[in-house]
């Protein structure tokens, strides 16, 4: 038996969503209402929440699936990583990542990537020299470019 390749439906806008609802509203029926906006069942069933709750105003544009809260960590542990890097500038990310989870008993509180996102934001990590590329030839030394070539 040959499976049937799934059907791509594009997002739907917001006129066909409109239109979706006011049919429903007038007929009662959401076959009829989904046939006259061309939009399949489900995504009646989708949108049906949004606009009993808020209306046509709920149904104007899509929620966005992006993740609203980063897993941030507190305000003190960035505070605390902030004062670790102030005192001892030449500790880097491991380190001050290291030094809060001892300060924990070895539980740690924000991993290297963290440590290095909160001092970016504090303006505390320095910049990368250039914009070459990985593996992009380094320039060399002026005693090298000038070597005599056998």
């Amino acid at each position: 038996m040959m499976k049937s390749a799934r059907i791509y439906c594009p997002p739907t806008t917001e006129q066909q969503r409109n239109e979706l609802f006011h049919v429903w509203e007038e007929s009662g029926n959401v076959s009829l209402a989904c046939r006259k906006a061309r939009v399949s069942r489900q995504t009646f069933y989708n949108w049906k929440d949004r606009y009993i709750e808020e209306g046509s105003e709920g149904v104007k544009e899509p929620r966005s699936h992006a993740r609203k809260n980063r897993g941030r960590v507190a305000p003190e542990i960035e505070s605390k990583i902030v004062q670790m890097r102030q005192s001892h500038p030449e500790w880097g990310r491991r380190r001050i990542a290291d030094e809060l989870a001892k300060a924990n008993n070895w539980v740690p509180l924000a991993s290297p990537q963290t440590v290095k996102r909160v001092l970016k934001d504090a303006g505390l990590w320095p910049q990368a020299e250039g914009s070459a590329k990985k593996g992009a030839q380094k320039s060399l030394p002026d005693a090298q470019k000038n070597r005599a070539r056998p």
